[in-house]
């Protein structure tokens, strides 16, 4: 696989990983927190698939093959797809403390 396939790959990927993330935010924004989790799951599923493109592209880079602007692209793209999967991993935590506060705060009521 060349350099090029390579990168759109860790683009495919990676905005893969953020759809998957967003969706898990939307989820547990409806308190849907096991659904939340599954997205998660993919989520990561395809982080993994792309870190595998990642760490190929390594290699060849050790080899003496130099990075084009499009791998720098590819790889920041994946990068910031791990960071909003760990901000989403906050969302959804602070979404699951927000429910089990309201459902204390409704037993409180009644």
């Amino acid at each position: 696989m060349n350099q090029e396939e390579q990168a759109f790959k860790l683009i495919l990927h990676g905005g893969n990983a953020r759809g998957e993330a967003y969706e898990a935010i939307d989820l547990a924004e409806e308190f849907k927190f096991d659904e939340a989790e599954e997205k998660m799951k993919a989520a990561e599923a395809e982080m993994k698939e792309g870190h595998q493109y990642q760490t190929e592209a390594v290699r060849a880079s050790d080899e003496g093959v130099n990075a084009t602007f499009l791998m720098i692209h590819a790889q920041d793209h994946l990068m910031t797809a791990l960071a909003e999967m760990n901000m989403a991993r906050r969302f959804i935590e602070t979404n699951r403390k927000m429910y089990e506060l309201e459902q204390r705060l409704g037993k409180l009521e009644s």
